[in-house]
């Protein structure tokens, strides 16, 4: 009965959420009433110049993906935190950032390799990937996750996982993609997810040939 109950709270707490984003129609529309063309943005690694900018962006996009959260994290946690990230440089992490044709940061995704102590065959983890709403549907997001497939593809890492929250309403997403959910001993759904063929993964994320 718990579980039921845990389960349907979930769900109602993703649609809830997802409710105030906007959608693909509304997002296209935006695009073009910013003269905003989808083959002019970039996806490109994180810089250490980007810090500031990646930690308001963190704030924005956590906030907008949480709204029921009354006190959400705040930008000075978020630029000690990407600060104390992007000190450590022994290639144990990566970030991906979209940029909009003015230069703005948009979304990121980050993942962390397996630890060298793990077994050959471990997983990467896809840490964090957000995206401003009105850049959402559009296939960025898409974009943004084959760049992190083909990340790890190129370290020799051919599986990831994403631990989640069961509220998040990404979650449509991750299943989209083909994300397989992680149930916990007792059956219960606590927002993980593994895909287990990350080659696959990167082909369907490939970018349409006018959008190179």
């Amino acid at each position: 009965m718990k579980s039921s109950l845990k389960k349907l709270t979930n769900a109602v707490v993703r649609r809830v959420s997802g409710m105030g984003r906007p959608s693909k129609a509304v997002n296209q529309a935006g695009l073009l009433s910013r003269g905003e063309n989808l083959a002019l943005f970039s996806i490109r690694e994180a810089q250490p110049e980007d810090l500031h900018a990646l930690a308001a962006l963190h704030v924005k996009t956590w906030a907008d993906t949480y709204p029921m959260v009354k006190r959400p994290p705040s930008y000075e946690l978020r630029e000690q935190q990407w600060r104390e990230q992007f000190r450590v440089t022994d290639g144990t992490w990566f970030c991906f950032v979209v940029v909009n044709p003015k230069g703005e940061l948009i979304g990121f995704a980050k993942g962390t390799m397996p630890s060298s102590t793990e077994p050959s065959d471990a997983c990467g983890v896809l840490s964090k990937i957000y995206l401003l709403r009105e850049y959402q549907r559009l296939g960025l997001g898409r974009r943004l996750v084959g760049h992190v497939a083909r990340k790890f593809l190129s370290r020799g890492v051919h599986t990831m996982v994403l631990f989640g929250t069961p509220q998040n309403p990404s979650c449509a997403f991750h299943e989209a993609l083909g994300g397989e959910r992680l149930f916990a001993e007792n059956g219960e759904f606590h927002g993980g997810y593994r895909w287990r063929n990350l080659q696959t993964l990167a082909s369907s994320c490939q970018v349409p040939a006018d959008l190179h």
